[in-house]
């Protein structure tokens, strides 16, 4: 009784302490820069590159709305969305200082450094040990903010349909702290240790889709599978219409995500736009074809997982390969999510939307092609790599990869143990059946299935 009373009041009472103490933080003005610290047109680019990485939360609770059972639809769509209000909260008041706050050897950054946006802004335009951008700090970290919004939305589509609402809001509080802006500060922070080692991701396939995709592994495992699964009932998806609007928006905000990461409006984010969309093409049509050649038809929801596919794996390597590449990138990273996600449904983990086989490991993908295919042609700040006569950068891209798969399954997979212990961590078998937009929101899409 005890623990239900701390779980009803206890997010609340957070949030009320974190609205008051920022009372008391001191206003500052604004930093002030000229025309030759400020770019004009870097900003407007990377004001509207920030609405679009935002756009793609949204369209991402469409893309797994879509595919889950219609009595989750709802409960599905809210546990992307609510990582807006979360993840904000805590960016603000340390989270951004953790990700890029002055660095504490490399591996975390100063939590007080720009505590509740503190040096944030009234700050000029620079890292610590980076050059200056022509962007206001305050920008920057506001584009980096819908990253990490997005990244515990993207862990939803693997313990859909059986996680209790509250439990995932406190995964996506510990995610945030412990994986996500560790591993920011480690790629992006100039002093970071993997950005030092000279491993490149352009965009978060590191960051974003392989911490993402083994969290979401890791969550799968500890709740184990849904009693559909067990049953072997196959569920077909609620609204494909859905699926296909989330892909759409996915598309359109990943022009965003990617090419908003030259943080300038110049030829270096063309090059990321034109191979984010060549990507997504190929790896699109690829997946369509593969399931064809399989004996499958082609279908609506195959064309949008493969893009999404190619989108995941175009990611890291955007702004260092070329546009004929990207294509080749694609192709790959759609066959293999598309073998591994046929693998895991014959296994026993059950990711419900598969999205270690492509966030995670589309990630890997990308991680490695850009280890591959890197040139100093596109990007003279990257790396020239393999196929370029560079196999010495194939293995620091490896050995990142590898790096960063063993601390995010290890980390997620201990903080979805720890919630397990102080709280229930999947709703009860009762629940589970009756959906959880009933049981958990009390709320319904069309007929409501207490009723049904």
């Amino acid at each position: 009784m005890k623990n239900q009373v701390v779980q009803k009041f206890a997010p609340f009472l957070v949030l009320l302490v974190v609205a008051v103490l920022a009372l008391f933080v001191p206003q500052l003005p604004s930093f002030q820069g000229d025309a030759s610290t400020y770019s004009g047109a870097d900003i407007a680019w990377i004001l509207v590159a920030t609405a679009l990485v935002f756009i793609m939360t949204p369209g991402l609770a469409f893309f797994y709305g879509g595919m889950v059972h219609r009595k989750n639809i709802i409960s599905t769509m809210i546990k992307s969305m609510v990582s807006a209000g979360v993840v904000s909260v805590i960016w603000i008041s340390f989270g951004y200082s953790l990700s890029f706050g002055e660095s504490i050897n490399g591996i975390i950054g100063n939590p007080m450094t720009h505590l509740f946006f503190k040096g944030v802004v009234n700050g000029a335009p620079s890292l610590q040990g980076g050059t200056a951008m022509t962007i206001p700090l305050l920008l920057f970290a506001l584009f980096q903010l819908m990253f990490a919004i997005i990244t515990p939305g993207l862990v939803v589509g693997a313990v859909a349909e059986r996680i209790k609402f509250t439990s995932y809001i406190l995964f996506i509080v510990l995610f945030i702290i412990l994986v996500y802006a560790p591993l920011a500060h480690w790629s992006w922070h100039p002093q970071g240790f993997l950005f030092k080692m000279g491993a490149l991701d352009f965009a978060g396939g590191t960051v974003v889709h392989i911490s993402a995709g083994c969290a979401a592994l890791a969550g799968a495992i500890v709740l184990k599978s849904r009693r559909s699964k067990l049953e072997q009932h196959e569920i077909p998806p609620a609204n494909i219409p859905y699926v296909l609007i989330g892909t759409g928006l996915l598309w359109f905000g990943w022009f965003g995500f990617n090419a908003g990461s030259a943080l300038a409006a110049n030829s270096l984010a063309i090059n990321a736009f034109a191979t984010t969309n060549t990507a997504a093409a190929s790896a699109g049509l690829a997946w369509m074809f593969f399931d064809v050649m399989k004996g499958k038809k082609p279908s609506v929801l195959g064309f949008c997982i493969g893009a999404v596919v190619g989108l995941v794996a175009i990611t890291p390597a955007a702004g260092f390969v070329g546009i004929p590449q990207s294509i080749f990138i694609g192709l790959v990273a759609a066959i293999i999510s598309n073998v591994a996600s046929h693998a895991f449904k014959l296994s026993r983990v059950d990711d419900t939307l598969d999205v270690f086989p492509c966030h995670g490991i589309g990630g890997m993908v990308g991680m490695l092609m850009t280890g591959i295919f890197a040139s100093k042609a596109v990007n003279a700040g990257g790396n020239d790599g393999l196929f370029y006569g560079n196999p010495a950068f194939f293995f620091t891209q490896l050995k990142a990869m590898l790096i960063v798969v063993a601390y995010s399954f290890t980390v997620s997979f201990l903080i979805f143990k720890f919630i397990s212990i102080i709280m229930p961590l999947r709703v009860t078998e009762e629940d589970e059946e009756l959906g959880l937009d009933a049981t958990q929101h009390d709320e319904k899409y069309g007929r409501n299935p207490l009723k049904a």
